[in-house]
């Protein structure tokens, strides 16, 4: 019997090397930027994130469905963040380090509790700490709903273990309310019920057996007994569980109908996705060993993949599922870690397809703690009779284990920026048309013609690929060449018709080349199909004041600016009209505004700063446009202003 003082101290040091493990391991993180990729649509994008906690973006949290997804927790985390750290990467990846680290030790407490095994439950969370597919969900900013909902699925474990030693309706409600609040965080957690179920057979061992009255039936031959503490009851114990899913999956739905996120079957067949699902559950397991060639993105194969690659990925399947059931009594963790394995990957193996993705190494995070019971579980049992068993497996545990924090510590390099990450994706993948059109968003911020190179390969690859036609067009435009940018604007278009932001950059093409009548009507295009979009309402008032109709151009300004507050484009257009009414008080509110929303806006600081000039408060002026230099040397609209200032102050002392 282990007294109450040693317990206290294993837990305490096991606990301790997994934080030091976490730690040093994962600290290149700190060094990394935003990717790109998703971190847009979730902060340095998004400005209700942005503003922190306020009440027009708590409600916003919980009633938007961004990003094909309904994850109001999510949300808020990110919030937290830009309220601790504004848009420093750093702050915002050192978060999900510490969910992850959370999630390690809750993992590791959470089966020694069941379980009583220390070093076995500690190897499994070590596992689970270091394995480089888990990098992915820590070192993407954009995942934080993965470590998020995690942590709150543990969590609803740990109240489950306590209920079932002392079963009473407040610890219940515990687990309902943690399940619920992980789902908030991600769906993900739609299988955890059935989690639940897995964990009463083993470790917690609450299913009861008889056997069948003929006593010469074989051991598989016993029936679960639906009495006490058998499958029945456990059944109906979960189905409370099932009520917060439910909401989940009908919030789900929604958010990713809204979306257009969801592939039809008329684009991908349900052959492809069953044999692509079949496929990579083998595939994830190959990783799981040899964990190489690791990238953000591989493309799904659609219906390329090769009748006995199908055929003997289901065949490999159905003998393992068969094997483990037939073991299941004298070694009941290989049947629950491969069930854990199999069923949690159910929401993201590509039945429902989301995305372009075959597989994805952030889907394994939950998923890969089936894997590992199995592993340590298993190598223990097989050793455990021979005498020097506990040294091999403790040396050749190590050496695994450094190995696996060697090439997680590598992983995160990738991580650094979205220009490194993307030029990973393409090295280690085939045809990877995304991680180049990624790959070319990335460098469309430093070199345009690296840009449109990378642009061009993924359209080599996939030629109907929508999104590399616009962003193709956007650097195009950016670059000066209107008409090749108008070509596959025109491209996305006819693949995509009712593309919002297409025709809102086709309509600034044709702005460019003077072709008004063009560019309104494809601004109106975009407003027609989402009417949300202020940067369209924007471009077309811009239009509208050029053609002399202020009246319409301040309705739309204001429109957009009532759609969204922060948009300081509209807020500094509207200015500039409203001085030509005479509004000037009205006009250096919205400069004023265009300047908290983004404090180097130079134009708004330097039309201030001429308003100042006329109404003779020269001082004041000359901080406006002194501040508009000082931002950007190069601005000569604002220094020639401070030149006729300063003469303007000479002249008054002479």
């Amino acid at each position: 019997m282990v007294s109450t003082k040693t317990y206290f101290r294993n837990v305490f040091l096991v606990s301790l090397c997994l934080v030091v493990a976490i730690f040093v391991t994962y600290v290149p993180i700190i060094h990394s930027d935003f990717v790109g990729y998703d971190d847009e649509l979730y902060i340095t994008e998004n400005s209700q994130v942005q503003k922190g906690f306020t009440p027009e973006s708590l409600k916003w949290a919980f009633t938007t469905f961004h990003s094909a997804n309904w994850h109001p927790l999510t949300w808020l985390s990110h919030m937290l963040d830009c309220e601790l750290y504004g848009l420093n990467p750093a702050g915002h990846h050192w978060t999900n380090v510490e969910f992850h680290l959370a999630n390690t030790l809750l993992l590791f407490l959470i089966f020694f509790k069941m379980t009583g095994k220390l070093y076995r439950s500690a190897f499994v969370s070590v596992l689970f700490a270091l394995h480089p597919l888990h990098v992915e969900s820590v070192a993407w900013v954009s995942e934080r709903k993965d470590v998020l909902s995690t942590f709150f699925g543990l969590l609803m474990i740990f109240a489950y273990y306590r209920y079932v030693n002392t079963p009473c309706l407040k610890k219940y409600l515990l687990v309902i309310i943690f399940l619920s609040l992980g789902l908030m965080a991600k769906p993900m957690l739609v299988t955890f019920p059935f989690v639940l179920l897995l964990l009463d057979y083993w470790p917690l061992e609450r299913f009861q057996f008889k056997k069948n009255k003929n006593d010469d039936l074989s051991q598989s031959a016993k029936t679960i007994y639906y009495g006490g503490n058998g499958l029945k009851r456990l059944i109906i114990e979960k189905i409370p569980l099932f009520i917060p899913v439910l909401i989940s999956c009908i919030l789900t739905f929604l958010a990713q109908k809204s979306e257009g996120a969801v592939k039809p079957l008329e684009v991908l067949p349900f052959k492809s996705r069953v044999s692509n699902a079949l496929v990579s559950y083998i595939g994830y397991v190959v990783k799981a060993i040899w964990p190489s060639k690791l990238a953000i993105f591989y493309p799904h194969p659609g219906n390329a993949l090769s009748s006995w690659t199908i055929v003997g990925a289901a065949f490999l399947i159905a003998v393992v599922i068969l094997l483990s059931i037939r073991i299941s009594e004298k070694y009941p963790y290989i049947a629950v870690g491969l069930f854990w394995y199999f069923g949690t990957l159910i929401p993201v193996i590509g039945l429902v397809q989301v995305g372009d993705q075959a597989m994805a190494d952030r889907y394994t995070y939950i998923p890969f703690v089936g894997l590992f019971i199995i592993v340590v579980w298993g190598v223990s049992d097989l050793f455990r009779k021979w005498r020097y068993g506990k040294i091999f497996l403790g040396v050749y545990g190590m050496i695994i284990l450094s190995l696996l924090a060697w090439k997680t510590f590598h992983q995160l390099s990738y991580w650094k920026n979205g220009i490194v990450l993307f030029e990973n994706a393409v090295n280690v993948t085939e045809n990877n048309y995304l991680a180049y059109n990624n790959l070319g968003t990335a460098y469309a911020k430093v070199d345009l013609d690296k840009a449109i190179y990378n642009y061009e390969a993924a359209l080599k690859i996939k030629t109907d690929y929508v999104v590399a036609h616009y962003n193709l067009g956007n650097v195009l435009e950016k670059s000066g060449h209107i008409d090749e940018a108008i070509v596959h604007y025109q491209e996305a278009l006819r693949i995509k018709p009712d593309y919002a932001e297409v025709h809102n950059n086709f309509g600034t093409a044709l702005y460019k080349r003077k072709d008004y009548e063009g560019a309104i009507l494809h601004f109106s295009k975009a407003l027609k199909i989402n009417p949300k979009d202020t940067a369209a309402r924007n471009n077309l008032a811009n239009i509208l004041f050029i053609q002399g109709k202020f009246d319409e151009a301040v309705l739309q300004y204001k429109k957009a600016i009532r759609i969204n507050p922060e948009h300081e484009k509209a807020h500094y257009n509207l200015g500039n009209i409203l001085i030509k009414h005479g509004k000037i008080k009205e006009a250096l509110i919205h400069f004023a505004e265009a300047i908290r929303i983004k404090p180097d806006y130079v134009q708004a600081y330097n039309k201030i700063g001429l308003i100042l000039l006329k109404q003779g408060r020269i001082n004041k002026a000359k901080v406006y446009f002194s501040k508009a230099i000082q931002i950007d040397p190069n601005y000569s609209e604002a220094r020639n202003n401070l030149e006729v200032l300063m003469r303007t102050i000479e002249s008054n002392k002479t």
